[in-house]
């Protein structure tokens, strides 16, 4: 009964890889991470019951490395992946295609990216003074953790929404992300975010392929479409 209890605890070590400790979280985490992003690089609908599970194992971690946006960032995720899930199904029966936002959404998301980082950064960065009781030590990087938190919330609508510019975001928040997570001692999920940043480059490549098809061998131009 204590293996049940201690297993969801960060300090739980479910196997020594080297010097490293690595969790049942942190490996779960992982590989359910890993999957999630494999099937939304395929546009496949299994992404989304396997981001949710991803979206558990994630918040009982983050909130255990006090990275406290990431760890609320979770229960965004699920309402979104419900969501998503819920768009795919009815985009697979009305055959609702991979496409791109016009310019001035563009410009409203980057709106949203500074304003939601600046916003979260500040919040997190003194949450541990307003609630004690439940953040007992400070955020860590909380600028860096809200660019991270903010950029994912956008990079997930987009994607629900089947928008190419999904996979910028999810580039850039990569990067970020993989000094984070290294910073903070949790190097299993920084190598996973460098998977992810190579499997997020894949996926704006098919996605893009998918709007923008090559001409065909017999040298006839295919038409070019977007979903906006």
């Amino acid at each position: 009964m204590d293996n049940v209890k201690t297993i969801w605890d960060a300090s739980y070590v479910l196997v020594q890889i080297g010097d490293y400790p690595l969790s049942f979280l942190e490996l779960m985490g992982t590989l359910t991470g890993l999957a999630a992003v494999y099937y939304a690089v395929r546009a496949h609908i299994i992404t989304w019951p396997i981001g949710i599970l991803n979206q558990l194992f994630f918040f009982l971690l983050f909130y255990q490395v006090q990275l406290y946006s990431d760890m609320l960032l979770q229960l965004v995720f699920f309402g979104v992946s419900v969501w998503g899930w819920r768009n795919w199904r009815r985009g697979q029966q009305q055959g609702v295609p991979v496409g791109v936002l016009p310019a001035a959404s563009r410009w409203l998301f980057a709106g949203v990216l500074v304003l939601g980082t600046g916003g979260l950064g500040a919040v997190m960065g003194r949450i541990h003074l307003w609630l004690p009781q439940l953040f007992a030590l400070p955020a860590a990087f909380p600028w860096a953790d809200a660019f991270t938190s903010t950029a994912s919330v956008l990079a997930i609508t987009l994607q629900a929404r089947k928008k190419l510019e999904s996979w910028w975001l999810w580039v850039a928040l990569d990067v970020v992300a993989i000094g984070i997570y290294w910073a903070r001692d949790i190097r299993f999920i920084a190598a996973q975010y460098v998977v992810f940043l190579l499997l997020s480059l894949w996926g704006w490549w098919q996605w893009r392929r998918e709007i923008f098809p090559s001409p065909s061998p017999t040298g006839e131009g295919n038409q070019t479409s977007s979903n906006s």
